[in-house]
């Protein structure tokens, strides 16, 4: 069974209404509404500069909100009973180098007012959870980067929270590292737990999200499945992808003219038909470019996102 089956029907986790958030004239959130449900992962893309991390913040309850509500298992943002049953795990690392994975842990849970075998048994599992428990005794500033940012993890989930905030958490980890905290994520998931996840790696949107919510200037402006966002933006559209010879600012041109764009040296556009192909490279050859190479593909979410904001993921 699929998360998604999974999901159906489950208890909402996390919900934002209405959500305005105003800096002076800038208004960084927008009017947001979302709705996160019990073993759901909610992906949560958008350029620098969108409004998610002042979204995020607004969900932990260190922003306060102009407007809207923030409410986690039925709580508001910020309150006792909300922050007990939320987990957040920021991108800055925020552990004690000079002390051990275990003893970090220890004062992690000690922050939560764990004590005796509760606390213990939530190091164990932590550890376990986080595949360091052969570094439990390791001096945290001696670990590699990736260990370093699953401990980070780890001592955001000692207190078991039932909803986690993911702040992009493979920045600065190799592929390895990368892999373990999908795992550990996937993990959750599957154990009934509501993740919101914030990425500037596509690919890990594609794997790890049941849903997508973009957000550019402080709206969500789609939310779906990656299937039903593709099938929004492009319709039965398909991508052709192709590498020209000649000048730049010719291919540049020929891209803009048949509503593509040029990325990584290839000129990306979308197409009702294959017969549209022939007709496109006729007029390439007219305007002085060759065909290097060409490839048919669905629209994926990068091209969504892309087609949606104008901008890659990553600016």
């Amino acid at each position: 069974m699929t998360a998604s089956a999974q999901t159906t029907g489950a208890e909402t986790a996390l919900e934002v209404d209405g959500l305005v958030k105003r800096f002076g004239n800038l208004t960084a959130v927008d009017g947001v509404s979302l709705k996160v449900r019990a073993g759901e992962c909610l992906g949560l893309l958008g350029p620098n500069g969108a409004g998610k991390s002042t979204l995020i913040r607004a969900m932990v309850g260190r922003v306060i909100q102009d407007s809207g509500r923030v409410m986690v298992m039925g709580q508001a943002a910020g309150s006792t009973e909300a922050r007990m049953a939320l987990g957040w795990v920021p991108q800055e690392l925020s552990i004690y180098p000079r002390i051990t994975c275990r003893e970090n842990l220890g004062s992690f849970g000690r922050y939560y007012g764990m004590k005796g075998a509760k606390l213990r048994g939530a190091i164990a599992w932590c550890l376990n959870w986080a595949a360091l428990e052969d570094k439990q005794n390791e001096v945290a500033r001696n670990l590699s980067g990736g260990m370093k940012r699953r401990l980070n993890m780890a001592a955001g989930m000692l207190h078991r929270p039932k909803v986690v905030l993911f702040d992009e958490p493979t920045v600065g980890v190799d592929p390895q590292s990368r892999n373990r905290i999908f795992e550990m994520i996937e993990a959750l998931r599957d154990a009934g737990t509501a993740i919101v996840y914030t990425t500037h790696y596509m690919e890990e949107a594609e794997r790890l999200c049941d849903r997508i919510a973009i957000i550019d200037r402080g709206r969500i402006i789609a939310e779906g499945t990656k299937e039903e966002l593709v099938a929004a933006s492009f319709g039965r559209r398909s991508q052709v992808v192709a590498r020209l010879g000649g000048k730049a600012e010719t291919i540049a041109a020929w891209a803009k003219r048949h509503g593509g764009h040029v990325k990584d040296e290839a000129v990306e556009l979308t197409i009702e038909q294959a017969g549209e192909i022939a007709p496109l490279l006729d007029d390439a050859t007219k305007s002085g470019l060759e065909l290097e190479d060409l490839s048919l593909r669905r629209p994926n979410l990068e091209s969504v996102f892309l087609h949606l904001t104008g901008r890659e993921l990553r600016d």
